[in-house]
């Protein structure tokens, strides 16, 4: 009987951890010398990553709907949350995610940053709960647009305005207006 009683808290110990959250606190050293803080929350039971950057007026919200395949940021300048699928290809996966963020928080060194950029279609969104609760908390009351991924600078050549929100390094996506 008490070899059960192990057994099960050993077992309870290990699926605790693939359910459990993973919040992390990184201060980046931003583009102007100035200090940003991230947040990153992952739920892996979810399969949601939630990232915060707090950068006074240029601060956005972001979420990585995995289940969905969605990502959505809340651009406080912009006062205005865009929407977009993952590029599963260049995406990290929620693993990853936290892997990398933990080195960063031990290190200050992250890998190289792949580059995304994503054209903002500038037609609102009629229905943000089309994208899920997550993202809909995250975009309620805001002009709500969807965005395109493109290649090649000879696109933006449009666009006034390219906002680059860094997650972590890991991805660096602009989103161009």
């Amino acid at each position: 009987m008490k070899a059960l009683i192990i057994a099960a808290a050993l077992l309870g110990v290990f699926l605790t951890h693939t359910g459990a959250n993973d919040d992390i606190n990184v201060s980046n050293q931003g583009n102007t010398g100035g200090d940003v803080h991230q947040t990153v929350n992952i739920n892996n039971q979810d399969n949601v990553a939630n990232i915060n950057d707090f950068n006074g007026w240029d601060s956005w919200d972001s979420i990585l709907d995995y289940n969905r395949g969605l990502y959505a940021t809340r651009l406080f300048s912009k006062k205005a949350c865009v929407v977009t699928k993952m590029n599963k290809a260049v995406f990290p996966t929620l693993a990853q995610l936290s892997k990398a963020v933990q080195e960063k928080k031990a290190s200050g060194d992250t890998p190289p940053s792949r580059q995304l950029t994503y054209a903002v279609i500038h037609f609102p969104v009629q229905d943000v709960s089309d994208f899920g609760s997550h993202i809909e908390s995250l975009c309620r009351g805001l002009p709500t647009y969807s965005a395109a991924e493109t290649q090649g600078s000879e696109l933006f050549s449009g666009f006034s305005d390219c906002k680059s929100s860094n997650i972590i390094t890991i991805c660096g996506i602009s989103l161009c207006w």
